[in-house]
């Protein structure tokens, strides 16, 4: 039985840029030294997004570091990596992007307690201007009250 595992890389923007809307998590297809890359903390979910090729769920652009003691076999940095949902989630999902304004975005990569690398992912709409000037505003209410809580 593996310990649970700290490592939890996070799209910081993308709860600014969108309205999340459903969440899944999902498995992700790795080869070689790329588990080894995540479990020492080396990937970055930003500009990070999924598409649908041939009614599979792809994640493109996710930045994985080369593994360090990696040899020649080492993988490559961006390539495209599958993404493992159950039929009826792919179906779902892929409704929905049909719908003008949806997309799918990574939120967090995280290894489960049973080893497994997992990608948290967000059915997401994309927010106008005033809605992100709205999220800063109660972030900044939130912390203003916090601070005069404390003293």
């Amino acid at each position: 039985m593996h310990k649970t595992s700290n490592i939890v890389i996070k799209n910081k923007r993308a709860t600014f840029e969108y309205e999340i809307l459903d969440r899944y998590i999902s498995g992700i297809q790795l080869f070689g030294t790329e588990i080894k890359s995540i479990r020492s903390g080396k990937a970055s979910l930003s500009d990070t997004y999924c598409t649908f090729i041939n009614d599979e769920l792809w994640v493109k652009n996710m930045h994985i570091a080369p593994y360090f003691f990696g040899s020649y076999n080492n993988h490559e940095t961006r390539r495209d990596r599958k993404l493992l949902l159950k039929a009826q989630e792919l179906k779902r999902l892929q409704r929905a992007v049909k719908e003008s304004g949806n997309t799918i975005v990574p939120l967090k990569l995280f290894i489960n307690e049973r080893g497994l690398a997992k990608l948290e992912i967000a059915l997401v709409k994309g927010k106008k201007l005033y809605d992100k000037r709205q999220t800063l505003k109660e972030k900044e209410d939130k912390r203003y009250i916090e601070r005069t809580l404390k003293r």
